[in-house]
């Protein structure tokens, strides 16, 4: 069949579908396939079924299209940036351990890194010359760009940090080179023994006093002692599991409740307390009856405790003055508690004429390619399989200390500007505080919102006025009552704190009256709002705040 008479066929096909009866049988699937109104010369029924589905046949097409691909070398870039200093300190071990071509520079200071003698302080709108991580800034396109097989020398290309080049020793040396700082300063820290804990204090003196089965059964007791000092389990309970009376067991918690500290084993906070103060000898029938209505206590019902404990006002304030003076978690004094040490990333200073901004470089290694090690393996004989995974291992040095490089100079450039931002808090405190977002900083620098909010994640800032986490120079505004300039939300928590300090005892403000008293300060704020941000800075209400006030008092 000619190609002339199938395109005849076709053209002149009208749009009805094909019909269902078994005499004109069509491919129902395809109802928009036209039906032949006069075949011509040699054309068949079935033709037209073939050329639908020949039209659905597998081909091959090129097109061209871009799309943003997530490399290693990328993935990696981003993990840095949202890392503080001390993690990436341990990041870069992991990689010194891994990479043989890696290795850390000297803490000593060359000619080039020595700082300019006439340096001038940044005065909010340009970035202060000296500081090596603000140039890099002004810069930070053509470095960027750089490709990745440049030959750097080791001498020149390391990961200096801002105090390298711009120090700030005269009011802050927390650098590596202050005294008494360095890997080789006296580690003073590794001489302290481990402190001891409560259940080898206790142990120690169940040996002393106990022996046999008495000494077993304040074994097993001592084991159930929580770290506040209380008892958890029941005296049954032991007696069951070791095969004694309870009797005994009771007996044995006398004794161990005697132990020092004094209030240890107790099965309740009012037996603690009792413990202790049967060891001042104040538990006299007064104490007794105080000490089981300690809820009536805590509500600060003076009266009905008067009355209760069968005492005039003078004898009841002793009472509670002794109670204070009881340790309600006498374990605690044992033990390692463990602090988290916040280590700052970035020093902020007011030097005259504008304010000086560093990274860390105590806890920022200096970190470079060993050429001449890499020279070395090189040049030697290898096979395919070594000359590959050396390349690796320079191309993935190349890339970590560019991507450090371009961590350091984003963190100072949002640094610079939370400062430029926020200039009011560092000057006069949190009262002056801005509203901010991370959208007018993204926009003020020229990076992505994401970019910014990696930046400040886990980084914090030392400052005269304190140490802060990025993550708190970005506050929700509140709307002035006169119209005017909106102010922060930690602006507002901090005049309520300052308003609820000043109360007085006989006049405990409400929540109605800190709205009242705070539009006249100029914020526009409803009494949900406040009742939110006093419990947020856990500050309890105005019912509690009485009570507590009225048990001072006494």
């Amino acid at each position: 069949m000619s190609a002339a008479s199938i395109s005849a066929s076709i053209s002149s096909c009208d749009a009805r579908p094909f019909s269902s009866s078994p005499r004109n049988r069509g491919p129902t699937f395809f109802p928009h396939l036209p039906r032949p109104r006069q075949a011509g010369p040699g054309f068949r029924r079935g033709d037209d079924y073939r050329l639908a589905v020949a039209s659905l046949a597998p081909r091959l097409d090129l097109r061209q299209s871009q799309s943003l691909v997530m490399t290693p070398q990328l993935q990696q870039a981003i993990k840095l940036l949202a890392l503080s200093n001390l993690e990436i300190e341990g990041f870069i071990a992991e990689e010194l351990e891994k990479n043989p071509l890696l290795e850390t520079g000297g803490e000593e200071r060359g000619p080039a890194d020595a700082p300019e003698p006439d340096a001038e302080p940044w005065d909010g709108d340009e970035p202060p010359e000296p500081v090596t991580a603000d140039r890099l800034v002004e810069h930070g396109d053509a470095v960027a760009d750089a490709p990745l097989d440049v030959d750097f020398v080791a001498e020149t290309f390391h990961h200096d940090g801002p105090t390298e080049s711009y120090g700030l020793d005269g009011s802050l040396g927390l650098g590596a080179a202050a005294p008494g700082g360095g890997e080789d300063a006296i580690d003073f820290d590794s001489f302290a023994s481990a402190p001891e804990s409560l259940q080898d204090h206790l142990l120690a003196q169940a040996g002393e006093t106990l022996a046999g089965r008495d000494h077993l059964i304040a074994v097993q007791l001592i084991g159930q002692i929580d770290e506040a000092g209380y008892l958890t389990a029941d005296a049954a309970d032991v007696a069951q599991r070791l095969g004694v009376v309870p009797c005994d067991v009771d007996r044995v918690l006398g004794v161990v409740q005697t132990f020092d500290p004094t209030g240890v084993g107790a099965r309740s906070l009012a037996e603690c307390l009792a413990l202790q103060a049967k060891e001042a000898d104040r538990y006299d029938p007064c104490m007794v009856r105080l000490i089981a209505n300690l809820d009536l206590v805590a509500a600060g019902k003076l009266q009905q405790l008067k009355r209760i404990c069968q005492v005039d006002d003078e004898d009841l304030a002793d009472m509670i003055r002794e109670l204070r003076n009881y340790d309600p978690k006498p374990g605690l004094r044992f033990g390692a508690v463990r602090t988290e040490t916040v280590v700052p990333d970035i020093f902020v200073a007011k030097r005259p004429g504008g304010w000086a901004i560093e990274l860390n470089a105590a806890t920022l290694p200096r970190l470079l390619v060993n050429r001449t090690y890499y020279a070395e393996l090189a040049s030697g004989p290898q096979d395919k399989a070594s000359k590959a995974w050396l390349a690796d291992c320079l191309q993935s040095a190349n890339w970590l200390i560019k991507a450090l490089d371009q961590r350091q100079r984003t963190i100072i450039k949002v640094a610079a500007e939370i400062v430029k931002q926020q200039e009011s808090f560092f000057l006069k405190g949190v009262e002056h505080l801005k509203p901010l977002t991370l959208r007018q900083v993204a926009e003020a620098i020229g990076m992505h919102e994401s970019t910014v909010s990696r930046v400040t994640s886990n980084k914090y800032l030392s400052c005269a006025r304190g140490l802060f986490e990025l993550k708190y120079f970005f506050t929700s505004a509140i709307q002035a009552a006169d119209g005017g300039e909106a102010v922060s939300a930690e602006a507002v928590k901090s005049a309520i704190r300052s308003l609820i300090a000043a109360e007085d005892a006989t006049a405990i403000l409400s929540d109605d009256t800190l709205v009242d008293l705070l539009r006249g300060k100029g914020f526009d704020i409803a009494r949900r709002t406040v009742a939110k941000y006093r419990e947020a800075m856990g500050i309890g209400s105005s019912v509690q705040r009485r009570r507590q006030k009225v048990l001072r008092v006494a």
